[in-house]
């Protein structure tokens, strides 16, 4: 908010966390702070495991070297109890989910004011939304990925006329065929919703509440929310759900990581 304007109200202040930051127009908008902090954050993130693999030594490993050993460890342990058929991409993939993800569900444990307020005085932009997955954009291109590789790994792995042929003789035989077909496309549309608002409702519920807390501080302290004691008031006041938020963010990337794995084991066995 810049200097001189009248304080938002509280309905404005929420409409105002809430919008993103946006070019186009109907089906061709585009979200940039989305796209720009998923960006930076996989370059960051990736990139800093990529140096940690690139000075992996054999002796006894740095306190960063095992924290990626650790996440990495734990990562393909769930690969292996449960994909049972032979595939490169799927822990490579896992991990990248787990860690992208969870990485940018831990954006919204910054103060809500943080980020909007710093690339407004600094770019002058008004409208920043700093957590991309509380941004269905965001969820349903990963949920979209995640169909399409089901998709490969079903052809892959049982062919284009045995994929048919689970399609339209299971569960219940060849004389249900249409029955058997209209469960089974029901089933695989209903895999990238669920992944994809999962994951949307989760992080978009806490950041609301995030929100709210900046508006009780206000009242709480009798200040305005934008004002240097204000925010230090609604983050003491954050700071109790943001300890519960941080079991929701990772709780929520195991999810997403996990789904996705089952779901390709699916897509790799037959019935």
């Amino acid at each position: 908010m810049a200097e001189g304007e009248a304080p938002l109200s509280a309905n404005e202040y929420i409409a105002h966390h809430l919008q993103n930051l946006s070019v186009g127009s109907g089906f061709w908008t585009i979200h940039l702070d989305t796209m720009i902090v998923s960006g930076l954050v996989g370059a960051v993130v990736f990139g800093l495991m990529w140096y940690a693999a690139r000075r992996a030594t054999a002796g006894v490993p740095g306190r960063f070297q095992s924290f990626v050993e650790i996440v990495v460890g734990m990562v393909d342990q769930q690969v292996r109890d449960t994909f049972h058929a032979k595939s490169e991409l799927v822990t490579p993939l896992a991990i990248t989910i787990f860690v992208w993800v969870f990485c940018m569900n831990a954006i919204d444990l910054i103060p809500v004011d943080f980020i909007p307020g710093l690339v407004e005085h600094v770019f002058h932009v008004e409208h920043f939304k700093p957590v991309p997955t509380t941004d269905p954009n965001a969820t349903f291109a990963m949920s979209l990925t995640v169909f399409l590789l089901i998709w490969v790994f079903n052809v892959r792995y049982k062919g284009f006329f045995g994929l048919l042929h689970e399609m339209f003789t299971a569960p219940f035989g060849p004389w249900l065929a249409p029955v058997n077909f209209a469960l089974r496309l029901i089933e695989e549309l209903a895999k990238p919703v669920s992944l994809a608002l999962r994951l949307f409702g989760n992080m978009f519920a806490g950041e609301v509440l995030f929100i709210l807390i900046v508006l009780l501080a206000g009242l709480w302290t009798g200040l305005n929310w934008g004002s240097s004691l204000g925010f230090v008031g609604h983050v003491l006041l954050s700071l109790g759900w943001a300890i519960f938020h941080i079991l929701i963010i990772t709780l929520q990337a195991f999810i997403f990581m996990m789904l996705t794995i089952v779901y390709l084991s699916l897509a790799s066995e037959s019935h």
